[in-house]
């Protein structure tokens, strides 16, 4: 059903788009004025997330896309009736063309890229190699983006512990370092960065600014793992899974199948960088939606990319990799009803201290009118935990001035707080970040008993805020 109101709604997209070219205006959101009663079907979503797998399983795993597209419709709906459907029509052709659409294209492409990659050979899930493997991806994320490397190195993170009775606390780990910390260091790591990155931000100075603060994180969540892996195993004892791994894979010798898939993941890169450092005049303008051509031609290509590596990898790796489209369907339908549903939230906090948010904006600054490093860290990274992590940074990013050039000089601190909370933090709650939900649903597919959104919640506030408490004092005082 969710497939059928998508199409419909881009069937609509493209008749009204010839229809009402110059309806640009009558769509701008004054986020001042809105009530907060319009961020309801937003935290409807994020509630029905969160209890409808504990309260109504069956009836979530079987109709979240519906469920989800009637939160989408009960904010579009009473938004068309107050303020029009011309507005109505424009702000969901700007959340499709302009966010949605670029975010589910390039996660379906790294999704797809790395899913023909298969990493073979004798992999035993002992606390050494899981901790080996969380730390490589934490290294890969800066450089493949935290999908990139979730998607490349889960499969055989779960295939490796195939054996062990308890892999909870290995799947939320990794979501903690690989999809989330591991991606702080450079723009390729994680939309918020990117996002500077367009704005002006240097390439380098990320990881120049938050080396100290990302390396003391990781370090010690890959230590907490390794401790807590040597003492869960050690309980499993005789508990361990019936089903012994094959003999002819225990023989097998490290390796890659689908090795042309790294040539693609490369190219997947050099989009991202390229629409980045192109700059161009060229603009489309659709329905109110500026659609610049770098960004054009990275889409398209990432479109491309995706095609190839369907086509050039064998059957024989998908199987071996377990690959489903059953993640990134469930990823695509719920973030589909987060990014309509969040436009009016987004719209309040960009209002600032004229909005219904007014006292988180007011939170950020000391009472001398300068910036306060540790209310960003926080406020960004508490947003950032349940809001899309992008917007949040340049709502925080504006808010503490915008200037670039003040940004990444006088006011360093302020830039690598916004960065270090948006980054970080992501890694609260599954929807803080794209691949902690696909991540997800990777290991639910794979037999992996994961806990609930509070309970996973529960991880993170255990393990995760004490260490940004820590970090607060350490870095941002």
């Amino acid at each position: 059903m969710t497939k059928k109101i998508g199409a419909k709604l881009w069937l609509a997209a493209l008749c009204l788009t010839f229809g009402l070219p110059s309806l640009a205006q009558a769509a701008a959101i004054d986020g001042g004025s809105l009530s907060l009663v319009w961020g309801v079907p937003f935290a409807g979503v994020l509630l029905s997330i969160a209890l409808l797998p504990l309260v109504l399983p069956n009836v979530w795993h079987s109709h979240f896309g519906k469920i989800t597209a009637a939160w989408a419709l009960a904010f579009l709906l009473p938004f068309a009736a107050v303020f029009g459907v011309n507005a109505a029509f424009i702000n969901l052709v700007h959340a499709l063309l302009a966010e949605y659409l670029p975010f589910v294209i390039l996660l379906t492409a790294l999704f797809v890229v790395a899913g023909g990659i298969y990493i073979r050979g004798s992999l035993t899930g002992t606390p050494l190699l899981n901790t080996g493997i969380l730390a490589i991806g934490a290294v890969l994320a800066s450089f493949m983006g935290t999908t990139g490397a979730s998607m490349l190195l889960i499969r055989p993170l779960i295939r490796a512990n195939v054996q062990r009775s308890r892999m909870t606390h290995i799947v939320v780990f990794f979501i903690f370092v690989v999809s989330n910390a591991g991606g702080s260091l450079t723009p390729l790591g994680d939309p918020p960065l990117f996002l500077g990155f367009l704005k002006g931000v240097p390439f380098t100075w990320t990881f120049f600014h938050i080396w100290p603060e990302t390396l003391a994180l990781v370090v010690i969540l890959l230590a907490l793992f390794f401790v807590l892996d040597t003492w869960m195993l050690r309980q499993e004892g005789d508990a361990m899974r019936p089903h012994p791994v094959p003999d002819t894979a225990k023989q097998e010798r490290l390796g890659f199948d689908g090795k042309f898939n790294f040539v693609l993941l490369g190219v997947v890169v050099c989009l991202v960088l390229m629409s980045g450092m192109w700059k161009s005049d060229v603009v489309f303008d659709i329905a109110g939606t500026e659609v610049g051509l770098p960004g054009l031609a990275r889409d398209l290509g990432l479109i491309v990319v995706t095609v190839i590596s369907l086509l050039t990898t064998s059957r024989r790796v998908h199987e071996a990799n377990q690959f489903s489209w059953d993640p990134m369907f469930e990823v695509a339908k719920l973030f589909a009803g987060i990014f309509l549903t969040i436009i009016p939230v987004i719209a309040m906090l960009k209002a600032g201290t004229d909005g219904p948010f007014a006292a988180v904006v007011r939170a950020v600054t000391r009472p001398d009118g300068s910036p306060d490093p540790v209310m960003y860290f926080w406020a960004t990274g508490l947003l950032s935990s349940f809001l899309d992590n992008a917007p949040t940074y340049l709502v925080f990013f504006n808010t503490a001035g915008g200037d670039v050039a003040q940004l990444t000089t006088t006011m360093a601190t302020t830039l690598a707080a916004i960065s270090a909370g948006s980054v970080f933090m992501g890694a609260n709650t599954y929807i803080g970040n794209a691949p902690n939900m696909m991540v997800k649903a990777i290991a639910e597919d794979r037999g992996v008993r994961m806990p609930s959104f509070f309970g996973y919640m529960l991880w993170s506030s255990c393990i995760l805020i004490p260490l940004f408490v820590i970090m607060t004092f350490v870095f941002f005082r």
